[in-house]
């Protein structure tokens, strides 16, 4: 588990894995919008096998991160890498290691489970083989058999929730990026989404964003927190909760130096 530090953007990204191989790696990554600064000189690396939770108030910086990490944006500034891949000059290459789940996931309300899970398979060149065990193992790592022919738009958010992360499992990605995947959720859908990334964790590397500190206990191996568009903390949990005088919310407060917050950006 990796020693409690403050944010120094100077610091290699594979410095902070703990010697594992970097899989997400973020290098000086800025994002401006006219005057305004959504990130600012983010640099950070989960290693391979890590389950990192990204955390922050409303308005950080985490979803713009989050898309130039992925190459849904292009950063104004520094880089992206995924498994290696710069995910500017070889983004097809990182995104077949990558999956995705944004936090208003890419769902078709029209389509059932089965269908959009076969259109992704289909758009993704999945060989018919392989597209059915696929989807067969997405359909029982989410829990998704009893609602696979119901309209999406007829599901709970939960459920919903299943579909959008299934659909972001099904290239069997080395690497998950999940922007806030239990927002919304009652606690037993939480529950379920935490069992859930616990299975996970056994084979990928995750960078998960969340507002639940809870859910930071109970999964994370370490934490990245943001603040007005800067990296403020990168360490353990165990670290985090020193930081608060063995309390996480005030390590939180304390970090972020706010007790309200704006709504979070969506670039």
């Amino acid at each position: 588990m990796a020693t409690a530090t403050t944010a120094d953007t100077t610091t290699s990204p594979e410095s902070t894995t703990g010697g594992r191989k970097p899989m997400i790696e973020a290098v000086g990554l800025s994002k401006f919008y006219g005057p305004f600064a959504a990130a600012r000189e983010v640099t950070f690396s989960v290693g391979e096998g890590e389950l990192v939770a990204f955390l922050g108030p409303n308005g950080a910086g985490k979803s713009t991160t989050m898309k130039m990490l992925t190459g849904y944006i292009a950063p104004s500034e520094g880089f992206a890498r995924i498994a290696g891949h710069n995910m500017m000059d070889d983004r097809i290459a990182g995104s077949r290691r990558l999956g995705y789940l944004p936090e208003n996931g890419p769902l078709y309300p029209e389509m059932t489970p089965k269908g959009m899970l076969e259109f992704f398979a289909d758009a993704r060149g999945l060989s018919p083989r392989i597209k059915r065990d696929r989807i067969e193992a997405v359909v029982d790592i989410c829990d998704l058999s009893s609602v696979m022919y119901k309209p999406i738009s007829k599901l709970s958010k939960g459920f919903k929730q299943r579909v959008g992360m299934s659909q972001a499992l099904l290239h069997e990605p080395d690497v998950l990026i999940m922007d806030e995947p239990t927002a919304g959720l009652d606690p037993n859908q939480i529950r379920g989404v935490r069992k859930t990334m616990r299975r996970l964790s056994e084979t990928k590397t995750i960078l998960l964003s969340t507002h639940i500190l809870q859910e930071v206990e109970a999964m994370a191996d370490r934490v990245v927190m943001i603040n007005e568009g800067r990296m403020v903390y990168d360490g353990s949990v165990e670290g985090l909760r020193t930081t608060g005088k063995g309390d996480l919310d005030e390590a939180f407060h304390h970090l972020t130096g706010q007790a309200e917050s704006e709504p979070d950006e969506k670039a």
